[in-house]
């Protein structure tokens, strides 16, 4: 039977529903990966990785507050021996797991014009996509002595053929869907119909989906979806009605997002029953002057304390930290 594409909001969900004593936990992803200029055009090659040695540090913080990270590497990463290194020890010890993050534009083969449209694995022809998707697992599964078992798009660029692509190699978990986010104007995929709960891509429940999780808060949250769709045709629209309070979306990740937001996310997400948040950042941030969001090293210095806020904050709301094998193991099929 041939897998539907995740490019399409599915016309009847499957939530996904976990073992009772599962509740409601908070899964970490950290989108590992090369340093480049956000604001200029895709290249393969003067990418840096100054930022690897800080993922030791990260790593020690996050056990002390008792969490599981997910680093979900590219090409770069996997092939980076101070990086594996860090991430494999972890890995060893139970103390992180290691998934998929295709960045096609530095992941061989080499075979497509690096553009800005090709930066999106999914828009690949279906061949090519898959044979860098499949270098790049095997290299993981090689390095760190398992093979990986979740995978995000980088850009959240899911394609037609994904699910295919991930069920045939193994993966059982995905977490490329940004739910009420629309990447059409980059020439990316359209979420902002996408489920917001944990949902089965296919009829015979071998691969999951994890949307990384967005919330909608304010009196208008309820009709977030129709609203999103005139502020499109009025851009200005959406800074007011989130300074009055009515609208205002909200991504669990410290890159952007105040931690007072976040906590409004994380009170709309619980109490709507959302039993899997999925908060994302990304490893560059780690250090200054590699993306928009740690320009500086109190920028960095932030991050921290905004994962030390938010994570005693979820333990006040009774949420535990997760990991991949975890929601596997309680996944109700």
């Amino acid at each position: 039977m041939q897998s539907p594409s995740m490019l399409i909001p599915p016309q009847s969900i499957s939530r996904a529903a976990f073992t009772a004593d599962f509740g409601q936990r908070a899964l970490l992803t950290v989108d590992t990966e090369e340093e480049f200029d956000w604001n200029a055009p895709f290249r393969r090659d003067g990418y840096g990785l100054d930022h690897i040695a800080q993922l030791r540090r990260f790593q020690d913080f996050c056990e002390n507050l008792n969490v599981s990270p997910v680093y979900l590497v590219d090409w770069p990463i996997v092939n980076c021996e101070p990086a594996t290194e860090i991430i494999g020890d972890a890995v060893k010890r139970g103390t992180a797991e290691v998934g998929v993050q295709l960045h096609p534009w530095v992941n061989p083969p080499f075979d497509e014009e690096v553009t800005s449209f090709n930066s999106y694995a999914g828009n690949l022809p279906p061949e090519l996509a898959a044979a860098k998707f499949n270098t790049l697992r095997d290299k993981i599964e090689t390095v760190f002595g398992a093979p990986p078992l979740i995978y995000r798009a980088g850009r959240y660029g899911l394609g037609a053929d994904t699910a295919s692509v991930l069920k045939d190699a193994g993966i059982a978990l995905d977490t490329s869907v940004r739910s009420l986010f629309d990447y059409t104007k980059q020439h990316g995929p359209d979420y902002s119909s996408h489920p917001l709960e944990p949902y089965w891509v296919d009829d015979e429940r071998q691969l999951l989906e994890l949307p990384v999780t967005t919330t909608y808060w304010g009196m208008l949250r309820r009709q977030g979806r129709f609203v999103r769709r005139i502020q499109e045709k009025l851009p200005r629209i959406g800074g007011a009605l989130s300074r009055l309070g009515m609208l205002e979306r909200i991504a669990l990740t410290p890159e952007g997002v105040g931690i007072d937001e976040a906590v409004r996310g994380i009170d709309i997400a619980l109490d709507d029953g959302l039993p899997v948040l999925v908060l994302s950042f990304h490893s560059p941030s780690l250090a200054p002057g590699h993306t928009p969001y740690a320009k500086t090293e109190a920028d960095v210095e932030a991050i921290y304390h905004w994962f030390q806020q938010i994570y005693g904050y979820l333990a006040r709301r009774g949420v535990a930290s997760t990991s991949v094998a975890e929601i596997m193991r309680s996944a109700v099929r």
